[in-house]
């Protein structure tokens, strides 16, 4: 049965504690709204353009891997008994959020305005406004 108003949430993470209030705010919305929950962890890609090569691009994507299941695994923790559908996207991450969002007809994006900085810069500012700009849906931006 749907809400007819938010019946689907996309909640972005990068994994950092300043993502963490978007987390507990989207699971937060989607508990009143009983709507299905789907989070997404972007690897930008473009990151490891700008690495050491002391570090193996596969060591490299296998620690990235493990943060993200590690803030998928907070997610399913906050939403407790609610189903999570996760994914881990490659590419630049404000174009994966709202592909994904459109693929998967999203209602409400949540997205954190602050992320990670440098080379761990996964979700920020600037990529919540692209994808306040190009979402085919609702989005909230949480501070």
């Amino acid at each position: 049965m749907t809400n007819g108003l938010v019946d689907r949430i996309l909640i972005a993470t990068d994994g950092s504690v300043k993502n963490r209030p978007a987390l507990e705010e989207g699971i937060k919305i989607a508990r009143a709204f009983g709507a299905a929950v789907y989070a997404v962890y972007v690897i930008d890609m473009g990151t490891f353009s700008s690495m050491s090569a002391d570090m193996p691009i596969g060591d490299t994507y296998r620690i990235i891997k493990a943060e993200a299941d590690e803030a998928f695994d907070r997610i399913k923790t906050l939403a407790g008994d609610m189903p999570v559908t996760t994914s881990i996207l490659d590419g630049r991450p404000a174009a994966e959020i709202v592909k994904y969002a459109a693929a998967k007809r999203i209602d409400l994006i949540v997205i954190g305005t602050q992320g990670k900085k440098g080379f761990e810069r996964l979700l920020l500012g600037s990529v919540a406004e692209e994808v306040i700009r190009s979402a085919p849906c609702k989005v909230l931006v949480v501070k």
